[in-house]
């Protein structure tokens, strides 16, 4: 079976099923033997190599990768008892932003994801993960019953940006980033947000305005997509490569620049290839930063979070001086 691969990874994905074949044959003459064993230790450094050296544009391809877990994936297994909160009567449910009442390490927790979806299907249904102003208006509402139930809440973020359409304008799609971005700045509550692959503009924002924020190590965060960044800076979308590096948008960059608090590693080969172990890395950082700051009064939670937001915005004006 043709596996997906980019191009940086076109290498690799010959080797894999090259080596598949032979392993797939029953009995090995003496030659495929040796070829298999010579193929698998060229494996091995092709592997090393291919992603021990990637660039952000390299990172920007794996965050996008049809393969790579998406929220459902990891709320499902953090998280029990799960109970989905849909929308109200006005508007009908946005699939591509869930939100739940569930349990971690035995405590109640509010969930909420921008989910792509597993597969090309379900990816038309939730829009590859652009939500609607309603699918903000419902995160909103998990985040006033978090509220009320003084329990923190935990995002996940995955979105290319807020669903551009005519519809979506219409029923004022800016409003509703607005106001999810405000409420996320002033809820009482403990906040922890992950950007687990795209980390689109204001529509990734909307639910990352936490407490603490990480970022996978191939993930991206950034104001504009290194495409739309090419086209505006160069007139020429071919140049997102050399955008994606202007941009600074992986997870090192937004590190050094106080951007975020911290990263969360995958393992060598990324997501994609490592879910298992990527999700318990998620959940050792989702623990610790919860035991940080569940213990700080709602006062203390909100100066420190609002000062962080003012320190980003002189960090950037220093930059820019």
């Amino acid at each position: 079976m043709k596996r997906f691969a980019f191009d940086f990874e076109n290498e690799l994905i010959n080797l894999e099923s090259e080596i598949d074949r032979l392993k797939s044959i029953k009995q090995l003459s003496k030659e495929d033997s040796r070829k298999l064993e010579e193929l698998e230790k060229i494996y091995s450094e092709v592997y090393r190599k291919t992603y021990s050296n990637l660039t952000p544009w390299n990172r920007v391809q794996l965050a996008r990768h049809p393969y790579r877990p998406t929220s459902l994936f990891y709320i499902n297994r953090l998280f029990k008892g799960l109970q989905e909160i849909k929308a109200d009567r006005r508007y009908p449910d946005d699939l591509s932003l869930v939100c739940f009442i569930g349990e971690y390490k035995g405590k109640k927790t509010a969930i909420a994801g921008i989910e792509k979806g597993a597969d090309s299907r379900e990816r038309q249904k939730r829009r590859f993960g652009m939500p609607l102003p309603e699918g903000y208006y419902k995160f909103i509402r998990l985040l006033e019953i978090a509220e009320q139930l003084k329990i923190p809440v935990i995002t996940f973020v995955d979105t290319p940006g807020a669903y551009p359409g005519i519809e979506a304008e219409e029923k004022g799609q800016a409003l509703a980033i607005a106001r999810s971005i405000q409420k996320m700045l002033f809820v009482k509550v403990p906040t922890v947000s992950f950007v687990i692959g795209e980390g689109g503009s204001g529509g990734a924002i909307a639910l990352a305005c936490a407490d603490r924020i990480y970022v996978l190590e191939n993930a991206y965060y950034s104001v504009i997509s290194p495409e739309g960044c090419a086209s505006i800076l160069f007139h020429d979308e071919k140049r997102a490569p050399e955008a994606a590096e202007l941009l600074k948008l992986t997870a090192d960059d937004l590190f050094k620049l106080k951007l975020i608090h911290g990263i969360v590693k995958e393992p060598l080969g990324s997501a994609y290839r490592h879910p298992e172990e990527t999700l318990r890395n998620i959940d050792k950082t989702l623990e610790n930063a919860l035991q940080e700051i569940s213990s700080k009064d709602v006062e203390q939670l909100l100066k420190e979070r609002h000062q962080f937001f003012i320190n980003i915005d002189r960090n950037i004006n220093n930059l820019v001086k």
